[in-house]
């Protein structure tokens, strides 16, 4: 998660460097393209093959992503041939972050699903927590720690730190056993998904859920480097780390709570959160108050994200929860993904416009808070 996170707030200035900065939102959606793919492979082969070689796969791409960027970066934007009209760095930079997605799309899914298997039902939300807090801490070091080493070094030094993540991940990897009881080898056929199943829809109703979440996700990645720099900030990073802390904080106690007083409470909680923090920033107009919206909207992730995971282990079917998880995954894609290309084309370049874009996840949120609550009074009532 530190790997794939540090490069996230300085990926903007990257491409105005490559003289396209009006792409700023297909930065996290290819991203998230490549992610949404990845999950109609990465579930089923989890459930056949074991999670490990799903997590192998995942991991293999952090690692070799941050060599991509610095491939990219030796090809001068305007010395280089041009592809339909774009410079062929640009359309170089725009297919690493593509194929920068697959480690998304295989890595979570196999480590979420290989928790699920090694801890007891009672404690899965608690589990899926600490399993959030681990990849919150990468994600608060790893923006504060690429930001500094872009503004100190330069970007290769921040890819070459990310890659050399990738690495060490990759190294503790291999050293965890297969938890899945009965698997075999990963085969060909796995790769067509014309035959079985490539997605569980027991798992609709958490996915539903997580669209909102994730839709404003997308747009916190997209806008927020810009957004923190008009407010001052010169480690873009630090930011980040704040939303990321407050999230580690939620977690340690959001997972048990789920366990203890049911999944969609909390998920009400965390709705209603979401939609202040995202109505926070849009009223941020000094550093303070962004730090404020920042820590509350870092709350939010921290209830809902675990608690989702857990959700859709519940929900899965015997045998296919790593299907199941693969499945919701996709809804983040496309959450992610629509939040980042929207809300890119809605900001383009503008700051007056990065106030609604905010207030718009506000309202997305309190549509799903709205349903959630629905959901559970007809579930009372049953």
């Amino acid at each position: 998660m530190a790997s794939f996170g540090m490069v996230m707030p300085e990926l903007p200035a990257y491409l105005r460097g490559l003289g396209r900065p009006d792409l700023i939102g297909w930065i996290v959606g290819l991203f998230t393209i490549g992610a949404f793919v990845s999950r109609f492979f990465s579930g089923r082969i989890a459930d056949a093959a074991g999670r490990r070689p799903v997590m192998m796969f995942g991991t293999w791409v952090a690692a070799l992503a941050g060599l991509g960027y610095i491939a990219v970066g030796t090809v001068a934007p305007e010395q280089a041939e041009h592809v339909h009209g774009m410079p062929f760095a640009v359309v170089a930079f725009l297919a690493v972050r593509l194929l920068h997605g697959l480690s998304t799309g295989f890595r979570p899914t196999g480590t979420t699903a290989y928790l699920t298997d090694i801890t007891p039902l009672a404690r899965r939300g608690e589990a899926l927590g600490y399993l959030g807090v681990a990849g919150n801490a990468g994600m608060a070091a790893g923006p504060a720690l690429g930001s500094w080493l872009t503004v100190e070094f330069g970007y290769n030094a921040m890819f070459m730190a990310s890659s050399a993540l990738g690495v060490a991940a990759l190294l503790m990897t291999m050293r965890l056993p297969e938890s899945l009881a009965v698997s075999r080898r990963t085969r060909w056929s796995d790769l067509n998904v014309f035959k079985g199943a490539s997605l569980d829809w027991s798992a609709w109703p958490s996915a539903l859920t997580l669209l909102p979440v994730a839709f404003a996700f997308g747009t916190f990645l997209t806008l927020t480097p810009d957004f923190v720099e008009s407010l001052g900030y010169v480690y873009k990073g630090s930011f980040n780390t704040i939303v990321v802390a407050a999230s580690i904080a939620m977690r340690f106690v959001a997972g048990k709570a789920s366990d203890r007083h049911g999944r969609v409470p909390l998920m009400i909680i965390g709705t209603a959160m979401l939609a202040l923090g995202m109505w926070t920033f849009s009223l941020a107009q000094t550093s303070v108050v962004a730090t404020l919206g920042a820590i509350i909207y870092g709350m939010s992730v921290g209830i809902n994200m675990p608690t989702i995971f857990a959700w859709t282990a519940d929900l899965a079917r015997e045998g296919k929860v790593a299907l199941a998880l693969g499945t919701m995954l996709m809804s983040l894609e496309l959450g992610i993904g629509f939040g980042a290309v929207l809300s890119g084309n809605w900001y383009a370049g503008d700051l007056g416009q990065i106030s609604s874009a905010y207030a718009f996840c506000g309202i997305f949120a309190v549509v799903a808070m709205i349903g959630l609550i629905i959901g559970q009074r007809r579930m009372q009532r049953a």
